[in-house]
């Protein structure tokens, strides 16, 4: 997968606007009721990047959950990373 240019990234967070950019990555906590819900969250998320085969790196803080994306294997970020965001983000609707 290509790495996508600094206008494409732009473009792409436009489309996903509470992820924001940290270098070649794009994060973004999710706040809940509580630690149940947190974890059902993460166990959503665990089945969608199963099925992607694209993997967020995940922080729990109690009714805290951070996602960071990357494509490790292209160097940077790539489509898949915006698409697996936006798919995380109708996970936690």
């Amino acid at each position: 997968m290509a790495l996508l240019t600094e206008d494409e990234i732009t473009a792409h967070l436009a489309r996903v606007p509470a992820w924001m950019r940290a270098g070649q990555s794009i994060t973004r906590t999710f706040k809940f009721a509580n630690f149940a819900e947190a974890m059902q969250f993460v166990n959503q998320t665990a089945e969608i990047a199963e099925a992607r085969n694209h993997h967020p790196d995940i922080t729990i803080r109690w009714n805290r959950v951070t996602l960071v994306l990357s494509t490790h294997s292209a160097g940077g970020l790539t489509e898949k990373d915006f698409s697996a965001a936006a798919e995380f983000d109708q996970a936690a609707d």
